[in-house]
């Protein structure tokens, strides 16, 4: 596959893989491939997400980080490792950074029933009850993105010359995560700590990110060359990105791209930035063990074998959220 130098991310419309014809899901598959390759990301349109419905969970989101702060910490409980409701700023750094990133948050898990097998495992979610329709409009959206994200699965598994099928069984009831973020108006940059921005350099996580569009820019792209490119979903479009379960699955043959979150140019600084992605997981005892056919003699295994949910503890440990016993 020949390597490139995209300026900005593709752009695909998922229908052709979901309605299309052979020909137009197999064209699909390979611009998917060819950009996961190249730079990590896509924009997706012909998803099962509306405006109208983003734009709602927008408006409800603002609600809540408008609420006091003591309303907002109402809601956080550290010991959940900040997998559900609230997040403070001050509480989250990228792996390998010292510095927390000037953001709060609030989460959204996966809904199982009260007799599911995973039941005890998931925590259940936090909702405020300043806000009721909150529950309502980010189920919605957490299972349109969650659909969406099946299908993008299916495209990425023929890619990789596996059954269409083959992270389904895995991803249903899936660890999966909503977060809305604010990014707090700066209101005096001179006083920040040294490096401290709204989320510094890293890799996402989870299998792969479906981002709805953010209400400012601000989203850069660290291209193979090393410049750093910026990003930006359209309304209409969601920005999907590999993250580190699948970079470790394929042994790097599709890469967990690095991202950051800069901070604005200084007549924007005392404005807040919002943003909204849905980071799918599978469930915890997935195999990560790099799979047979992305290991050979040019790109041997680079991964200890591991799970899911040993991964996700590795890391939510490394950027600040779960303390782990010793």
């Amino acid at each position: 596959m020949s390597k490139m130098l995209y300026d900005e991310v593709p752009s695909l419309d998922l229908t052709h893989f979901t309605s299309g014809n052979a020909d137009d899901k197999r064209k699909f598959v390979e611009d998917l491939g060819q950009a996961y390759n190249n730079i990590g990301f896509v924009a997706i349109k012909g998803h099962y997400l509306t405006d109208e419905l983003s734009a709602s969970l927008y408006e409800v989101v603002k609600k809540f980080f408008d609420l006091s702060m003591e309303a907002k910490k109402g809601y956080e409980n550290p010991e959940l490792a900040g997998q559900r409701g609230y997040t403070s700023k001050g509480r989250e750094q990228a792996k390998g950074h010292d510095v927390p990133d000037l953001k709060e948050f609030y989460q959204v898990g996966q809904f199982v029933a009260d007799d599911h097998p995973l039941k005890s495992e998931y925590p259940d979610n936090l909702w405020p009850d300043e806000l009721p329709e909150m529950k309502t409009i980010a189920k919605e959206v957490y299972q349109k993105l969650e659909k969406t994200g099946f299908e993008m699965l299916r495209a990425i598994a023929l890619y990789l010359e596996l059954p269409e099928n083959y992270f389904d069984d895995k991803v249903k009831d899936g660890n999966s995560i909503l977060r809305a973020i604010h990014y707090p108006p700066i209101e005096n940059p001179d006083a920040l700590p040294p490096g401290a921005v709204r989320a510094a350099e890293h890799g996402d996580i989870n299998l792969i990110t479906l981002l709805m569009g953010a209400s400012a820019d601000g989203l850069e792209v660290l291209r193979r060359d090393g410049k750093w490119i910026p990003i930006t979903a359209l309304p209409n479009q969601l920005v999907v990105n590999v993250g580190d379960m699948l970079a470790r699955l394929t042994n790097n043959k599709l890469k967990s791209t690095i991202h950051r979150v800069v901070n604005p140019p200084k007549e924007k600084m005392k404005t807040s930035r919002y943003s909204i992605p849905f980071f799918m997981h599978p469930k915890s005892d997935m195999d990560l063990t790099c799979l047979d056919s992305c290991v050979n003699e040019a790109n041997p295994k680079q991964y200890d074998d591991t799970t899911a949910g040993e991964f996700l503890d590795e890391r939510l440990a490394e950027i600040g959220l779960l303390n782990k016993k010793k």
